[in-house]
């Protein structure tokens, strides 16, 4: 796995830089020093104007990143302002090292109170190791930097948002540019991690490799690379009989369109043939728009049998509702031994229901509302460590289960957890969970185990809404499938 889709906790980060000191001999200055390059040569590449810079520098070894940049600037004959938090006099180690090169070099220390001069502003106040809301002089520092609307770069990540669980702390300072450095950290990739860290860049500062086989990853990025991998070309005899029977049973009164939706994505990510089960007055409005759909009539539990004989896997909720309807073909469907994914009202009933079945060869694709329901927390419990309740769920139900959300993270019941950096706010409306169940269910048709269908799916679902999003501030469900075709492999 390439180590920049290795994602880790903040104290797996300080394992991997103590490693890299220890066991390779990489002075721990040599290591901020090339924090700072690398820092400062992404600062010039994405602010090329900029001529005079704010460093606003804390204590340890954030902040001593902080002062490599402002001297590295003060060379490159950028006038610079330096805001210093803590008295350099009380830093330790490589931080007190950094600072009192600074100061040799001729730089000075302006007054925590002055105006901000820069036109861009570099953030290394906090770094990774925050477990509570900024304070003091921090707070009222990061809340003059976000109002002042100045460009910012932060240095490992943007004061005040927590790197485990990408949930601010507040006050919490908004960055342009995130530059991380050693181990890239698992909380800039969810929660609420998109609102504060704009850009994000990874850089290993030429450590081996060997570091990160030593501290194993808390999660992985999914990665568009990996789509030919699970998805290879077909070969030249393939014929529909390959490709996998998706049954969608979904669509109560009201609800005819949920289902459809699920059927043509599973239609358009390349199953041989998928079949609706719905309420009976569906069945002439699905066919009028998508013919290549089966839509069949679903009025009773014993009408589900057939249907669930012929096929290989069940997408089970998209407009199921909750009626007594609901209900009695939910219970058959779980019943039946094949594969499923279980989105919307499929949730909400397992969420209420006296005894969970069993659920070994199921997806559960909740979005945070949902999952707080089957943890039996507020929403906001979930949100606040999302990777968390992933985990849960997923051990709870003894199923792999995809956390739905800004960085959305797919879980094993064992803990192996991935989370994908794609997608888009023009993704936020009605329809796009129902599309999410088709993908996955084809792609479990197709032959994939259901861990790697979910991340296939998840991955070719994001990836499909960011091309359908370009110049664009809203999409709709059948805008994202009909993009489907041009991000899955030929």
């Amino acid at each position: 796995m390439d180590i920049r889709n290795r994602l880790y906790r903040a104290d797996q980060v300080r394992a991997l830089d103590q490693i890299a000191i220890e066991r390779h001999g990489i002075l721990g200055y040599e290591l901020m020093q090339r924090a700072g390059a690398e820092a400062f040569a992404a600062l010039r590449a994405r602010w090329r104007e900029a001529r005079c810079l704010t460093v606003c520098c804390g204590g340890g070894n954030n902040g001593g990143d902080g002062y490599v940049i402002a001297h590295l600037a003060r060379e490159a004959g950028m006038d610079v302002q330096l805001i210093a938090l803590k008295n350099p006099d009380e830093l330790a180690g490589d931080a007190a090292r950094a600072a009192a090169d600074w100061r040799e070099a001729g730089g000075i220390l302006a007054d925590p109170a002055d105006s901000l001069t820069g036109q861009v502003i570099v953030d290394a106040l906090l770094g990774t190791g925050l477990d509570r809301p900024p304070a003091g002089a921090y707070a009222r520092l990061i809340e003059r930097i976000n109002k002042s609307a100045r460009p910012v770069l932060a240095v490992d990540v943007p004061s005040g948002l927590d790197a485990d669980t990408g949930m601010p702390l507040q006050p919490a300072l908004r960055a342009d540019l995130t530059v991380t450095f050693i181990g890239n950290k698992r909380g800039l990739y969810t929660g609420q991690a998109g609102r504060w860290c704009g850009q994000r860049l990874y850089f290993d500062l030429e450590t081996p490799n060997a570091i990160h086989e030593t501290v194993p990853a808390d999660a992985w990025l999914l990665d568009a690379a990996s789509l030919p991998v699970w998805l290879p070309p077909r070969p030249p005899d393939t014929h529909k009989g390959d490709l996998g029977h998706v049954l969608v049973v979904g669509g109560d009164a009201g609800m005819a369109g949920a289902p459809v939706l699920a059927g043509r994505a599973a239609l358009r990510t390349g199953s041989g043939l998928v079949t609706l089960a719905t309420r009976s007055g569906h069945a002439a409005a699905a066919l009028a728009v998508q013919p290549e759909l089966m839509c069949r009539a679903a009025e009773s539990p014993e009408a589900l049998d057939q249907l669930i004989e012929n096929a290989d896997v069940i997408g089970l909720g998209p407009g199921l509702g909750q009626s007594d309807w609901s209900q009695a073909v939910w219970q058959r469907a779980l019943s039946a031994d094949l594969a499923l994914v279980l989105d919307a009202d499929g949730l909400n009933l397992l969420a209420g229901a006296n005894r969970s079945p069993a659920l070994s060869r199921a997806i559960l694709t909740p979005h945070p509302g949902e999952a707080a329901r089957l943890l039996g927390c507020s929403t906001a419990d979930v949100q606040a460590d999302r990777f968390a309740a992933v985990r849960a769920l997923a051990e709870r139900y003894g199923a792999v289960v995809v956390l739905k959300g800004h960085g959305t993270l797919v879980s094993q019941p064992e803990g192996q957890l991935a989370v994908c950096p794609y997608g888009n706010p023009a993704m936020a409306s009605a329809g796009m969970g129902d599309a999410l169940t088709g993908i996955i269910a084809s792609l479990i048709g197709q032959g994939l185990e259901p861990y790697e269908a979910a991340c296939c799916g998840v991955l070719v679902h994001a990836l499909a809404g960011d091309r359908a999003a370009i110049g664009r501030r809203q999409i709709l469900a059948t805008d994202l499938i009909d993009r489907l075709a041009d991000v899955l492999p030929a």
